[in-house]
């Protein structure tokens, strides 16, 4: 699957619609966000049932301030709804690869009780 652009209005449906969402959160004038979207593209080619978003962050500036984004570019990596990894740089090919796997690895029942404890530990 190639890359898709997100917006406001298709992030949302994006997310409900699939299980797994890579969301590469950039802009035209970066330049690593210009080396990092070579790499991102070629990979999305490997992995069809995924995802592979890009949002442009001075068209979507509040999407882009939902997620807190201070430096781009910014991988987000979505599994059923759960953030499960947000970072800004360029990731390698090789790595990108390797987050994937371990996204496809993990088990999300697992993952949705570490992240309710951690919000009862927070919330006493």
């Amino acid at each position: 699957m190639a890359t898709v652009e997100l917006t406001a209005e298709s992030f949302a449906p994006a997310l409900e619609d699939n299980d797994i969402v890579l969301v590469d959160f950039w802009a035209e004038w970066c330049g690593p966000c210009r080396a990092f979207g070579p790499i991102y593209e070629r990979v999305s080619q490997e992995h069809p049932d995924i995802v592979f978003g890009k949002v442009d962050t001075e068209a979507e500036q509040d999407l882009a301030a939902q997620f807190g984004i201070m430096s781009i570019p910014t991988l987000a990596i979505i599994r059923d709804r759960v953030v499960l990894f947000l970072q800004p740089g360029v990731v390698p090919e090789d790595g990108l690869e390797n987050l994937i796997s371990q996204v496809r690895a993990l088990d999300m029942d697992e993952v949705r009780r570490s992240v309710a404890e951690q919000q009862e530990a927070t919330a006493s």
